[in-house]
């Protein structure tokens, strides 16, 4: 199973990565496309394309982006270059992203990887 984390930001997407390694099993595999390939703040096509692709090993991938044109550019991809069992996840980022890893992580298929992420919204932390 693979999680893309699409963020404007490369440092934040990275630290999620970093939070995602501690909580899931080695056949999760993460991949960021975070900010421009000139590494500003941003996002780029080509960097979730790449990110896409690295991340599909067969068993489906979740496209959890962080919000605004990150969405956008994440659509375009998907829709331009549409791949079996790749899913833009509508999620909280980080929650969502946690509760991806953590679903992936128990061999569970994409679908319920990607209802746990959307049912991350409802998670009340008080």
């Amino acid at each position: 199973m693979g999680i893309v984390l699409v963020s404007h930001s490369a440092a934040l997407a990275g630290g999620l990565k970093e939070l995602l390694a501690e909580l899931a099993s080695d056949e999760v595999r993460v991949v960021v496309a975070g900010g421009t390939e000139e590494g500003g703040l941003g996002t780029s096509y080509e960097l979730i394309a790449r990110a896409v692709a690295e991340a599909d090993g067969g068993a489906g991938v979740a496209v959890l982006p962080d919000l605004g044109s990150s969405v956008l550019t994440a659509v375009t991809v998907l829709e331009d270059a549409p791949r079996p069992g790749v899913v833009l996840v509508d999620a909280p980022f980080v929650e969502g992203a946690v509760a991806a890893a953590v679903t992936a992580s128990t061999g569970a298929a994409l679908a319920e990887v990607v209802a746990a992420a959307e049912e991350a919204r409802g998670f009340r932390k008080l």
